[in-house]
């Protein structure tokens, strides 16, 4: 794992090779269950998407994080989108664009230019191989759901906990303090932990302002700050809630999160 400060926290990232593989893994999870589905059943975890749908937006964003890894941004990727869903072999078309965004990794120079759009963001290399494991991931879990007919459970999902600690903590110090993130709800201290590591944030989100997060690391021993509420829960679990793939919200804590913190793709 590499290591880097933020926020006064060392921050553990998963390695380039790590992501590359959870990235891997996704896109085939991805693709298998599309296939099982097949390219018309609807997607429950993101309504009104059908996996055609589904699989034409993440090649998409597939190709538009290569044209960054090359050096050459695209300034209209709606453009992809369209070609997927006009190509006569979409899974193929897929499959292609998957393979693609590997290869730029793999030959992406460490001081790659350019400036990503998430807060505390590693550079570009990582950040795009980061970026793109997480994204592939929640889709793939998109996919399943199309196969099952339902959000699935964590148990039914390939994803390691490494991967969903690190999916949580981009969701929360990347996208949720975003300026568009800021709420009208009253004052939360929100911490969340969760279960079977020491890592955990607290967030502190107030009306019409941004959430402002810090990172924790409750060793044994460690004072816990205080908070009003708790999300908790293993760790694929709690990402999956975290993203609103775990089935409809089980307590007022999630339910809440649900509708406050609005994260959108």
């Amino acid at each position: 794992m590499q290591e880097r400060p933020s926020d006064g926290i060392r921050l553990r990232l998963p390695s380039l090779d790590e992501l590359g593989d959870a990235l891997g893994a996704a896109a085939t999870v991805l693709r298998a269950n599309a296939a099982a589905a097949g390219l018309d059943a609807p997607v429950p975890t993101c309504p009104g998407w059908t996996v055609r749908d589904l699989v034409a937006h993440q090649g998409m964003v597939h190709r538009w994080a290569t044209s960054h890894l090359r050096g050459t941004p695209d300034t209209e990727p709606g453009a992809f989108e369209q070609a997927g869903l006009a190509a006569p072999d979409l899974l193929g078309w897929f499959d292609d664009g998957a393979t693609a965004l590997l290869q730029a990794i793999v030959v992406a120079p460490d001081d790659l230019a350019g400036r990503p759009f998430l807060r505390d963001a590693p550079p570009p290399r990582l950040f795009w191989a980061r970026r793109q494991c997480h994204e592939t991931t929640v889709h793939a879990v998109d996919a399943l759901a199309a196969r099952l007919g339902r959000a699935p459970r964590p148990d039914e999902t390939w994803i390691r906990d490494a991967i969903a600690i690190d999916g949580i903590d981009e969701l929360l110090t990347g996208f949720v303090p975003r300026a568009r993130q800021g709420v009208t709800h009253a004052p939360l201290r929100l911490l969340v932990a969760p279960m079977s590591t020491t890592r955990a944030w607290l967030l502190d989100i107030g009306p019409d302002r941004p959430p402002v997060v810090e990172r924790l690391d409750l060793e044994a021993g460690a004072e816990v700050p205080a908070h009003d509420a708790v999300l908790t829960g293993e760790p694929v679990e709690l990402a999956l809630r975290l993203w609103s793939r775990g089935g409809d919200p089980r307590d007022e804590v999630e339910r809440w999160w649900t509708d406050t913190v609005s994260v959108t793709w």
